[in-house]
Order: C-alpha cells, then structure tokens, then sequence
C-alpha cells in the first residue's frame, strides 16, 4: 500500500479503511446521498457496535433485522439505515460467494485493470461510475495498479485531479473534490434551464 487512507478525519477510521479491504468496499457503498465522511467512517462504526472486526461470512449469515439494527442505531450509519444495511448484507454475500470471503480477492489477483473493474462493477451496491471511482481509489492511493488500471477507471484514474474520493488525500484535496463536484451540479442546472 502506498501510503494511509485520509477521507473521515478519524485516525481510527482512516486506519481500519487502509487495512481492512472489507471496510474500504462497505465504505464505499455506503458512499451516497450523505457526506463522505460519515460513509467512510460508517465501517468503523459497525465494527465498534459489533463488537468484533468486520467479517464477511458473519455479516452475509446475520439475521437481516439485527443488521438493520445495529445501522439503525442513534447516531444512524446512514441516513437509510433499513436498505443500505441490505446492501451491506449483499455485499458481503457476493464475496463470501465469489471470493471466498477475502475481499481482497476482489483486486488481489486480477490479470489487468478491465478484469478489476468487471469485478468490482459485478459486486451489490456498484455501478459503473461507483466501480471507476474505485479503482482510481485503489490505483491512486493503495498502490494497487494492474495494467490497464488508468483507462478502467476513466476519467477518474487521471493524474492531478481532484473529481472523486480518489483524490482526496488531506483535507485541502476534500475542499477541492468539493469544489468540483458543486461546480458539475451548476453546470447541469445551468444546461437544465437552456434546454
């Protein structure tokens, strides 16, 4: 790995984001319609209410409602605790199917980068775009870099840019990732209005 993950503020996050490749995928999925931040510090959260270090195979065999629970709980890990609980329990479901229940798999031993994005576009809770930011997220800041690894994840795996939580490496990169993504939102308000 190149260097530790930055995106939650939280030093005890960021951590468990770096070393567990399980955390870094819920992270992710989590990553939507709430700030960064609190999805990508959300592993962390579950861990500490599970009481024990994330696992595939126990969260896939988890009684639905108790994984709903526990994302449930105040303060909630998401502002739609019910259904992203769900797509955490298929998250894991996949890799205990697909990947033996080594998330790691998912990016560890692919032949080049359109394997890896196939892969991580076939997982619950990843869309094309969402699959890209990914492997940008793994080229740019865990070393993670098959042949081929820039052009899947275009135009996200681009070198200087500041698009996506790829980029976001201190809290300077954050502002910047804002920035542009608040910049992408008035340019299609602006092209909805011409229209």
């Amino acid at each position: 790995m190149a260097h530790g993950l930055r995106l939650t503020g939280d030093t005890e996050a960021d951590c468990l984001l770096t070393e567990d490749p399980l955390a870094l995928l819920i992270g992710m999925v989590l990553d939507q319609q709430i700030p960064l931040e609190r999805a990508f510090a959300a592993p962390r959260q579950l861990r500490d209410r599970l009481g024990r270090e994330l696992d595939a195979g126990e969260l896939a065999a988890m009684e639905p409602r108790e994984l709903v629970d526990r994302f449930s709980e105040k303060p909630a890990l998401h502002r739609f605790p019910k259904s992203m609980a769900g797509r955490v329990q298929a998250l894991c479901t996949a890799v205990v199917e697909r990947f033996d229940g080594d998330p790691a798999a998912v990016w560890s031993s692919v032949g080049d980068g359109e394997e890896l994005l196939g892969r991580v576009e076939s997982l619950p809770g990843f869309g094309e775009q969402k699959a890209r930011i990914f492997v940008a997220l793994l080229g740019k800041q865990l070393g993670v870099r098959p042949a081929g690894w820039r052009a899947a994840a275009e135009p996200y795996g681009e070198p200087d840019t500041f698009m996506s939580v790829a980029d976001i490496d201190s809290p300077q990169a954050l502002v910047k990732v804002r920035q542009y993504k608040q910049e992408l939102k008035a340019t299609a308000r602006a092209s909805a209005v011409t229209r």
